[in-house]
């Protein structure tokens, strides 16, 4: 016996009600992330606090946090929702319900249950369309490692440990020290 998994259109999407887990839709596939741990969460909401203030300050554009669905493409649909996003006033047009187009910055905070392919096809798909830079937040190493996007690919810009400020070329006047998610 097989079973048959139903693939969601993106006008299907639209009309499903709104639920408070985080997932994403992999070719009209819908995944359910795990529950963020506490920790997840604690880091989670410094770097919103941390990020909203410098870019509210300095009047730059918009920080958002999970869950917000990023729209990777409409067929086959597939989403992201990255743990954090920023987008610069340049670029809001693409805030809407969801994020069409692609952040200037994604943030994803590592889990245990990531896998190397999940954290892969997730770069994969932020480099498609187009993101501008990736921040990969390891609360087992206390560390932040910035990916910028050159020609298509992901470059490693650096990695910034405890005692290291984070050094981002899309908030290249953020003051952030890697010390300051962690406490």
């Amino acid at each position: 016996m097989s079973t048959q998994t139903h693939r969601l259109t993106y006008e299907e999407y639209l009309k499903t009600p709104e639920i408070k887990v985080r997932f994403d839709i992999v070719d009209g596939v819908m995944t359910i992330a795990p529950t963020p741990t506490v920790a997840h969460q604690r880091i989670l909401g410094k770097l919103f606090s941390k990020l909203h203030q410098f870019v509210s300050g300095q009047q730059l554009g918009e920080v958002l946090f999970a869950p917000v669905d990023v729209i990777i493409r409409r067929e086959p649909l597939r989403t992201r929702q990255p743990d954090l996003l920023f987008v610069t006033n340049e670029h809001a047009s693409i805030l809407g319900d969801q994020v069409e187009g692609p952040p200037d910055l994604v943030v994803e905070i590592l889990s245990p249950s990531n896998t190397r392919s999940d954290l892969e096809a997730k770069l994969s798909d932020y480099a498609t369309l187009g993101v501008g830079e990736c921040w990969l937040v390891s609360p087992e190493a206390r560390s932040v490692e910035i990916l910028g996007l050159t020609e298509g690919v992901w470059v490693r810009f650096g990695i910034s440990g405890l005692g290291e400020q984070v050094r981002s070329r899309v908030l290249p006047e953020l003051d952030l020290a890697v010390v300051q998610l962690f406490e």
